[in-house]
């Protein structure tokens, strides 16, 4: 249990305690994406869904899911963002919407969870907002790319 900073010494979960930590400037990029059959595809590109503009509605979902992280991760600090953006590549070929999301913070914990977690709901927004045209969605591929700040530095997925 020595290992994991989640357990106190009785093995029981903990909020770490971050106070002695420096604040550095800490930046994270996480990636999804939504795979859709070729209608969905088309109808998303094109604005055509009863719902509304499914990317501009994701993105608003993504930047309100990484303000509520603290919220829905159990154990998860709640920091004072200074930036989240999301951008969707339209990847025709895999007919898939790809989600990347970037955080920043400058504090004593970084923002990984809180780029995951906006991917996560902007994905969820996605697959919300057609599930009336495509039951049979695919939400894939969630990780972190990239972090930066912080004690452990930098940290760059070397797939991705």
């Amino acid at each position: 249990m020595e290992d994991f900073s989640h357990f106190n010494e009785h093995g029981r979960a903990r909020m770490v305690d971050v106070s002695e930590k420096a604040d550095t400037v800490r930046t994270a990029v996480a990636y999804g994406r939504v795979l859709v059959n070729e209608e969905t595809f088309r109808l998303i590109q094109s604005g055509g869904l009863k719902k509304g503009d499914v990317l501009t509605t994701a993105q608003i979902g993504g930047i309100m899911g990484a303000k509520r992280t603290a919220d829905i991760i159990p154990m998860c600090h709640p920091i004072f963002l200074s930036g989240v953006d999301l951008d969707f590549q339209m990847d025709e070929g895999q007919l898939a919407v790809e989600i990347y999301a970037t955080t920043k913070c400058t504090g004593s914990t970084g923002v990984e969870m809180e780029a995951l977690t906006a991917v996560s709901v902007a994905a969820l927004t996605i697959y919300d907002m057609c599930k009336a045209v495509q039951r049979d969605i695919v939400i894939d591929k969630i990780c972190l790319l990239k972090k930066t700040g912080g004690k452990s530095g930098e940290f760059l997925r070397k797939d991705g």
